[in-house]
């Protein structure tokens, strides 16, 4: 490795450090605001440890949600709720402008790669890009079901959250299944 691309790799970790800061909507149990860099350990524990059952490439799944939401170090985080199904399209350009630039200082390739696994994520086009939205859902769901929220907390907005993701993978809909019979005991229609 050259010292011009150690010193763009230090960077380009450095610059993705800002997800250990980049809070979220949910709540840990304890009642701390968690952080997008939280989010994705989280996430990626789940793939290994379903590994055997998820029928799809593990290391391109885990590639695909280690990069999901890093744009999100530049941006910040903006809660389900108040993505309305106009401005998604946005977002989503947003978050890949922004990741652009985090990955800039990258030597080429590995930029490439990294964006092409965000891009896969985008397009839920692939088994693992399906299977890293669906997690990715499963986690906010849990997170939200296990955190310490504020009263004012909308638990039901959770109950048809990124169901159309979820419900494809048979396995994600089993793990969610509590998950909602939680979700609305905590928002009262149960």
């Amino acid at each position: 490795m050259t010292p011009t691309d150690r010193d763009a790799y230090l960077a380009f970790f450095r610059a993705a450090a800002a997800l250990k800061d980049t809070l979220r909507s949910g709540f840990t149990p304890s009642g701390r605001p968690e952080s997008t860099a939280e989010h994705t350990w989280r996430l990626c524990l789940i793939a290994v440890a379903l590994d055997d059952a998820l029928g799809v490439d593990l290391r391109r799944l885990l590639e695909l949600l280690i990069v999901h939401d890093l744009g999100e170090a530049v941006l910040g985080d903006v809660p389900a709720p108040l993505q309305s199904a106009d401005g998604a399209g946005d977002k989503t350009a947003d978050e890949r402008a922004a990741l652009a630039g985090l990955l800039a200082a990258l030597p080429p390739p590995a930029a490439a790669r990294l964006m092409a696994r965000w891009d896969e994520y985008a397009a839920v086009a692939t088994p693992e890009a399906r299977m890293a939205k669906a997690l990715d859902r499963l986690e906010t769901v849990m997170t939200h079901v296990e955190g310490a929220n504020p009263p004012d907390f909308d638990y039901a907005f959770n109950l048809g959250y990124g169901r159309e993701h979820t419900d494809r993978a048979p396995l994600v809909a089993a793990l969610r299944e509590p998950l909602d019979a939680e979700t609305a005991r905590l928002a009262g229609r149960d």
